[in-house]
């Protein structure tokens, strides 16, 4: 039998839920889970709950940030060239812009 898996709270967790996505609905999922600092688990359960997610700013999530700024960036060369903006661009946009905002202790 394995060991048990408690949360930080003391919590046994013994429970699973598991569910289908698309491929682009993983990909948003991706990003969102990388630029919070949070375990995936832990950013799903929060968001289903409903419950505020804080980012704490460390070296990781930094660096998603700065990666996911990249991809935008390319995007955004993509789009001065003659190609048309989607909505995925701007959502994605909102969640980087977002969590800079509340790394830094703002709000929006």
């Amino acid at each position: 039998m394995s060991a048990k898996n408690l949360d930080q709270k003391g919590r046994f967790r013994s429970k699973t839920i598991g569910f289908r996505v698309s491929p682009e609905e993983d990909e948003k999922i991706n990003l969102a889970v990388s630029v919070s600092g949070l375990t995936k688990q832990d950013y799903i359960v929060k968001r289903l709950l409903c419950t505020d997610i804080i980012v704490q700013p460390n070296p990781k999530v930094y660096k998603a940030l700065k990666n996911s700024l990249e991809r935008v960036l390319e995007q955004l060369i993509r789009i001065e060239n003659g190609c048309k903006i989607d909505g995925e661009l701007l959502e994605a946009i909102h969640l980087i812009s977002t969590a800079i905002y509340e790394t830094k202790g703002e709000r929006k």
